[in-house]
């Protein structure tokens, strides 16, 4: 007996499952979304096997968890301490043409930040006062407010954070990071790979008030650097805005046919880890994977150190009917790369046969410049010899002159002597 798995349409919102003649099992998908039921039971599982494993190591451990044990066992210190649950999605194709350090957002059902106790560093445009003022405003929720523990401007951290113990100082003292859309792309020169390199990268979050044609959640920030531009939004918009940012599941695109997206907490139930993990599907295939999921290849869910649990693989390995090829295609294709390589053997051939002539005339020029070069050394050689003998004769020459003149005063002055004085 064998099981087939192909994806159609709905019928009835759900999948269909049927057993032929043959006794094989073929098991309709609906296709365009995952399926609610393996979601489910893949969450399951692996939240079952992350709690197995915790247990198994606290039993192992030498060590006691004191934090377990405590009166003081609030689900503020579960979620902050739990394992995540990756959502991995693979594309047949790349996602995109490079690295984005701008990531995306997706809203979930439950969010992984439910600590209170979470701190969060907002960082704003200049004046920073401002910022400050709209979140002590007395509209403003005093739970959110209690949790931004730290306001600061893009100039003031770029004049007090330019160290990177700084930096990791700064990475250390907070859980959340938000910064306003209007400076997240200054942060990368002003943070450094320290705050890129971690799972702490700075969230953009809207803090302009709302346009007359923009809705609400879609403001639009102005292009040029304006004083209207840096207006803060009133404090109801601006804690709307920042507690739907830090509900939402970030998404880091790269040019790959791979993302990977924090999508739940060990912590969580199955069926929120279920509920999360669709709406991040949802989300991935319709805003940021193009042509949908025509696209994706396959689904599955994993813990920090566990195997992946699949959901969907994709029945089809092309996104159009034309990147499939017939066999007529590719063996006519295989010919003209055959015939293209023995092209380019055969040019090169001619180039070396071209190069091999190349140099011997090359060479037969240089075997004649030095012959030249040695019979104009061996004339010049002969010419300095001459030269030299010619100067040796004139010297002999000039020597006996002079012994003749000396000899010639000698004897005149002997005979000078030899006078007698009258």
């Amino acid at each position: 007996m064998k099981c087939y798995c192909a994806f159609t349409g709905l019928y009835n919102g759900v999948g269909i499952t049927t057993i032929d003649s043959k006794g094989d099992i073929w098991i309709a998908i609906p296709a365009g979304r995952v399926p609610s039921t393996l979601t489910l039971r893949a969450s399951s599982a692996l939240i079952k096997h992350i709690d197995s494993e915790a247990d198994r190591k606290e039993a192992t451990s030498t060590t006691k968890n004191l934090l377990k044990d405590s009166a003081d066992t609030s689900n503020a210190i579960d979620s902050r301490d739990a394992e995540p649950v990756w959502l991995v999605l693979t594309t047949k194709k790349h996602i995109v043409d490079q690295h984005r350090l701008k990531p995306g957002k997706i809203l979930l059902p439950h969010s992984l930040n439910q600590s209170p106790s979470a701190t969060i560093c907002l960082i704003s445009c200049d004046p920073q006062r401002v910022v400050k003022d709209t979140i002590a405003h007395p509209s403003f929720p005093t739970s959110l407010s209690s949790r931004i523990t730290r306001v600061i401007g893009i100039s003031k951290l770029k004049a007090k954070y330019g160290s990177f113990e700084s930096r990791r100082q700064l990475l250390n003292e907070h859980d959340i990071f938000l910064a306003d859309a209007r400076v997240i792309t200054m942060l990368p020169k002003a943070l450094g790979k320290i705050f890129y390199k971690s799972h702490k990268k700075p969230v953009p979050v809207n803090l302009q008030p709302y346009g007359k044609k923009d809705t609400p959640g879609k403001g639009i920030a102005p292009k040029a650097e304006t004083k209207e531009s840096k207006a803060i939004a009133p404090p109801e918009q601006v804690a709307k805005e920042i507690e739907k940012t830090i509900s939402c599941a970030l998404v880091h695109l790269s040019p790959s046919n791979n993302v990977a997206v924090r999508t739940a907490l060990s912590t969580f139930t199955p069926q929120q880890v279920a509920e999360n993990v669709e709406s991040v599907v949802s989300g991935l295939t319709g805003k940021f994977i193009s042509k949908g999921w025509r696209n994706v290849r396959s689904v599955h869910i994993k813990g920090p150190n566990t195997l992946a649990f699949p959901i969907w693989l994709a029945s089809e390995l092309w996104t159009d009917e034309g990147d499939v090829l017939e066999n007529e295609e590719i063996k006519e294709r295989e010919e003209a790369r055959v015939a293209k390589a023995a092209e380019r053997r055969v040019a090169g051939k001619k180039s070396a046969r071209l190069s091999d002539k190349v140099g011997e005339k090359e060479q037969q020029k240089a075997r004649k410049r030095m012959k030249r070069a040695k019979t104009e050394d061996a004339v010049e050689k002969e010419g300095s010899k001459k030269k030299r003998r010619m100067e040796d004769v004139d010297l002999s020459k000039e020597m006996r002159e002079r012994r003749e003149k000396l000899r010639e005063q000698i004897r005149l002055d002997r005979e000078n002597m030899e006078k007698p004085r009258s």
